[in-house]
């Protein structure tokens, strides 16, 4: 008879953090497939748990997956565990999941620890709807185009970032939307220097410069505008808008006037006429 994957969540940053659930089953698998063997070694001797590890990340899932799938095959229970969190989201694992489900083995989630739940519901915001973006590309082209897009929903969204980008990330930001826009930040969520912010986008400018740890970012949605006005903004307000979006190299003329379109109600189509008939 196949044994069975469980995917499991394991803490964030406090180990005690951990289900019941979560330490029974990784004592009674026969092995643990984990993105990093030395981070989760911490969590099995905090808790005398002795089962062996081997390791599976992004480099090497697809090579040991068939032989950890035969495992489980032949009988085996296996645990799946990232560093921290859930596996697969935003982590490995998604190789191992879909061969094992392929295979007909038994695939079981055992939930925990969220930095995304930890954050949207600390923050406060209603919590009914919300998108989750996982990291931005590493691109620079890529992650231009995916702060542009994201400055349009019309729900919270959250994505996690790495201490070395965040600052680049908060600068995209502040390019795309209005001084006014809510952005919470989490950092070392539930570890012993956890800090976590919200602030209006124009008042982060230089903070989390030096910043270590992982972070959770959570945009708020654009807050409701009035309707459309019956007459425009002045010409020349626009295109000093339109200068300071595409003077900060992170987008086009063309992204930049869906800013606009959407800042102030005013149609793209329309926006381009009025901007050419002030040239």
């Amino acid at each position: 008879m196949p044994g069975t994957l469980y995917v499991v969540a394991t803490p964030i940053g406090n180990l005690e953090d951990v289900t019941l659930r979560a330490l029974r089953i990784l004592r009674e698998v026969s092995v643990i497939a984990a993105e990093d063997t030395r981070r989760t070694a911490r969590l099995l001797q905090h808790y005398s748990i002795s089962t062996r590890t081997t390791s599976l990340h992004a480099h090497n899932e697809r090579e040991k997956t068939p032989k950890l799938v035969d495992r489980l095959r032949a009988g085996e229970s296996m645990a799946l565990v990232s560093d921290a969190g859930t596996p697969l989201i935003s982590d490995p694992g998604q190789t191992l999941v879909s061969a094992a489900r392929e295979a007909g083995i038994r695939v079981e989630s055992i939930p925990g620890p969220s930095a995304v739940m930890a954050a949207v519901s600390a923050l406060g915001l209603p919590a009914t709807e919300f998108t989750f973006l996982g990291f931005p590309p590493s691109r620079p082209k890529d992650r231009k185009a995916w702060f542009a897009r994201l400055a349009e929903h019309t729900y919270p969204v959250v994505f996690f970032e790495a201490p070395h980008r965040i600052r680049q990330a908060l600068d995209a930001l502040a390019t795309v939307l209005e001084p006014d826009r809510q952005v919470g930040i989490g950092r070392e969520l539930t570890k012993a220097h956890e800090e976590l912010v919200l602030s209006p986008i124009s008042d982060l400018s230089g903070r989390f410069a030096e910043a270590k740890g992982e972070f959770t970012v959570v945009v708020m949605p654009a807050p409701e505008r009035p309707g459309i006005p019956t007459t425009p903004p002045d010409v020349s307000v626009l295109r000093v808008e339109l200068g300071h979006l595409i003077e900060s190299g992170e987008l086009s003329r063309r992204q930049a006037i869906k800013i606009l379109s959407d800042r102030h109600q005013i149609a793209a189509n329309e926006l381009y006429r009025l901007l050419e008939q002030a040239t």
